[in-house]
């Protein structure tokens, strides 16, 4: 038991080839349900979508329990966000066959584990240049990505009638006319209900427009830690650290 919590903490922590390529390899997995979660969102599900269902919740629940297995402090892997909505889409799958309707919505969940892995954002500022420089930028579209998707998807479950011709870009239009406040009023959702998640998509959907407006448009930082204050965030041509005035040595791509 010893040397297999050695390899599961091998492949999830270690900075080797093998190491980066498995943890990328599992980003390509999470993408790969979020398709499988969106796509299957609005149809009925028979025995073949349950039985894929079930074969993807075993593989989140394997991730989930070598992550806890070899997590230093579980108590705080537990409260993280991404470890609680891959709590909620292992039960949604796991219990599909046991639970009436359609819960296809609280797996877009699993969307969150794309931007908020520790590692994957490693391994990202190491090996990619384009990612260092524009991390805040990226992360801002991810996330609200990540929310159009989510939100979409819960109104294609909820709200969009059963005779729609085109459920989910019914179900995304109304997402983002709501959320850049344009109201063109063609879809709506008259139910106090409906009123109230509308409500939910402007204030939340704002915020991240917002956000990511600050992060395309306001002076780019780079992460390089302050030897002296530890600060992280810096203009990419400091010298000095703005916090403590200790000197910086933030390497560049130099001019050809």
């Amino acid at each position: 038991m010893v040397r297999l919590k050695q390899t599961i903490k091998f492949l999830y922590v270690a900075h080797e080839p093998v190491s980066v390529w498995f943890r990328y390899g599992l980003i390509l997995f999470d993408a790969a349900s979020i398709v499988f979660f969106v796509a299957t969102a609005n149809v009925p599900h028979g025995p073949g979508i349950k039985i894929a269902s079930l074969c993807v919740g075993l593989v989140i629940l394997l991730d989930f329990l070598a992550r806890m297995w070899i997590a230093k402090d579980r108590g705080k892997l537990l409260r993280k966000i991404y470890t609680l909505a891959d709590i909620v889409v292992i039960a949604s799958l796991l219990l599909e066959p046991f639970l009436p309707g359609n819960l296809a919505f609280v797996r877009i969940l699993r969307a969150l584990r794309l931007i908020h892995s520790y590692h994957l954002l490693r391994d990202l500022r190491r090996d990619s240049q384009f990612f260092r420089t524009h991390e805040d930028a990226v992360i801002a579209a991810i996330n609200l990505m990540v929310f159009v998707f989510a939100t979409s998807t819960a109104v294609l479950v909820f709200f969009i009638p059963e005779d729609s011709q085109t459920p989910y870009i019914d179900a995304l239009y109304f997402t983002m006319a709501t959320l850049t406040t344009t109201g063109f009023g063609d879809i709506t959702l008259a139910t106090p209900a409906g009123k109230l998640f509308s409500v939910f998509i402007m204030v939340v959907g704002v915020a991240l427009f917002v956000r990511l407006a600050q992060a395309i448009f306001m002076p780019q930082k780079v992460r390089h830690k302050c030897p002296h204050c530890g600060l992280y965030r810096h203009d990419p041509d400091a010298v000095h650290c703005k916090h403590c005035g200790e000197t910086l040595k933030i390497e560049t791509g130099g001019t050809s």
